[in-house]
Parts: structure tokens; C-alpha cells; sequence
């Protein structure tokens, strides 16, 4: 029998009291369509640990299923063992493993982790199945890896050494993904891979972040963009369409479900969510 699909969000932890104001409100509208659950990212070489953990407790405490992201870079066994013992304690059952990135200035291999691989066999080996365990997927290649082949293997080892299941990194090309999750199924890996949807808000925003994290912008999407200059209304029309229809191939072509980066802000990916038809409960 197939697993229901999981339709889920994810936050950054707020950096101000108006911050805060602010994801309170996205949190509430978004309970409307009730995700699978809200997971919270972890900034660079932990630099947001304390309020990654404030906000998944706060949503923990709403009653609502909180997901915490943790990374490994830069980070010691003890103060992951620490941070794990606490999301027990408080019933948190539910985590993302990252490798994550260095502080700025820092090496990227600072601390006593390499690869996120290592940090899932250290949740497995001291915590048991306490935790269903998600990991990051790369359908266009983590930029950091030497080969697209190389990934491939670092995804592998993250599923051998304890993951559950994957949350992909977003993009615009389902192809990327169908060929990835292909070409992991064949070397034995059959997790659910769930594709990262990034609604598309802020052409200038998004080029940058996409130039980061190594996700490509298709040139007829780039070009579009770039041609409605600072018209943020045509912005958000086309990029709802296009995400949109992203989604519908996604799960037509049996994808596992969907996670969305809201970047904290509700309404594009409630206007993507209901568009494209997804679970909405019965008021």
C-alpha cells in the first residue's frame, strides 16, 4: 500500500521581536490548510541554534507537529547529543539531519563531523528510532560536490546510515528529480524523496539564493523574470503559475509530496497550495 503524501513547510527562525510577530501570524494562516508539519531551518555552523529551538518548541507547545533542522559543521558530538537530548525531553520526534554550512571565514570540515552521514549514525547509535529522521536530496547536485556521481553516493550513505526519508533542495526542472530519484532507486535507495517548492516572490531574492545553493533558474523562467523589472504584481502572477504547474507534474508523476520554503510569509504558498489542489480540511 502507498504511503499517504506529506504536504509540509518550513520557517527560519525570527531575529526580532517583529519577527516573531511575523511568523506567528504565517504559522496561524497556514494551520488552515494543515501541514504534515512545520520544520525550522538551523543558520550557519549553528549560528541560529537558540532560535531554531525557541520557535520548534513554541510550535511544539501549539500543538502543531515541529520539525527542527540540525547541522553538523562546526559543531561538537557533545553539543549535538545536548540539543538532541532536550528535543526528547520535550517530545519532539522528528528531525532534519544537514551537514550545513561553515560560519563565514571558517573551514568547511571545522568540528568533529565531515559529512551528514556521520551525523545520522549518531542520532541512530545514542538515540535508537526515537526520531524519524529526514535528510537533505540534491536533484541538480549539492555545489559543493566534486561529480553529480559523487552526490549520488553521499545521498546513499546518509539513507544507509539511518535516514527515513529526504527533502530535496528546490528547483524549477522535474526532470533533475525524476533522473535523481531514478538513479538513487537503482543503486537500492527507495526512501520517499520529497521535492522543495520555493514560490517565486522576488526575482532579485531568488537569483541569489539560487546562485548559493546551486539551483538553477531555467533561462525561460530567468528571462521572464527579468523582463517585469520591479513589477512585484506580474511577479508573483507568473511565478504562481509556474509553480503551480510545477506541482501538478510533480504529483501526477508520483511524487511523495511536497514541502514548501514560505521564507515566513503564508500567502504564495497558500495561493500554490490551493491552486494546486492539495488536502485542505473540512471546516
Amino acid at each position: 500500500m502507498q504511503s499517504p503524501r506529506v504536504f509540509s513547510v518550513e520557517f527560519s527562525p525570527p531575529r526580532s521581536p517583529e519577527g516573531v510577530e511575523k511568523l506567528r501570524a504565517a504559522r496561524m494562516e497556514l494551520e488552515q490548510v494543515a501541514p504534515a508539519f512545520y520544520s525550522v531551518t538551523f543558520g550557519a555552523g549553528g549560528s541560529t541554534r537558540e532560535g531554531t529551538l525557541s520557535t520548534t518548541l513554541e510550535i511544539h507547545a501549539a500543538g502543531l507537529h515541529a520539525v527542527p533542522h540540525i547541522s553538523c559543521v562546526a559543531s561538537t558530538r557533545a553539543s549535538v547529543r545536548e540539543l538532541l537530548r532536550t528535543y526528547r525531553a520535550a517530545g519532539i520526534r522528528h528531525l532534519v539531519a544537514l551537514r550545513g554550512d561553515a560560519p563565514s571565514g571558517m573551514a568547511g570540515s571545522a568540528g568533529e563531523f565531515r559529512y551528514a552521514a556521520d551525523l545520522v549514525e549518531l542520532v541512530r547509535a545514542d538515540f535508537g528510532d526515537w526520531f524519524r529522521i529526514e535528510v537533505a536530496a540534491y536533484p541538480e547536485a549539492h555545489p559543493q560536490a566534486r561529480s553529480p556521481a559523487e552526490d549520488v553516493q553521499h545521498f546513499v550513505r546518509k539513507v544507509r546510515a539511518g535516514a527515513d526519508s529526504a527533502i530535496t533542495q528546490y528547483f524549477y526542472n522535474d526532470d533533475a528529480y525524476r533522473y535523481f530519484v531514478d538513479e538513487v532507486a537503482r543503486l537500492g535507495c527507495t526512501v520517499p524523496i520529497v521535492p522543495g517548492i520555493m514560490p517565486i516572490t522576488n526575482f532579485t531574492q531568488l537569483a541569489r539564493f539560487s546562485d548559493n545553493c546551486g539551483a538553477e533558474i531555467p533561462r525561460w523562467i530567468r528571462r521572464r523574470l527579468e523582463s517585469f523589472g520591479d513589477d512585484r504584481a506580474s511577479i508573483r502572477a507568473f511565478g504562481a503559475d509556474v509553480v503551480t504547474a510545477l506541482c501538478e507534474r510533480l504529483l501526477a508523476q508520483g511524487a511523495p509530496g511536497l514541502h514548501f520554503y514560505t521564507m515566513n510569509v503564508a500567502a504564495p504558498t497558500l495561493e500554490i497550495w490551493r491552486r494546486a489542489g492539495l488536502p485542505v480540511p473540512k471546516q
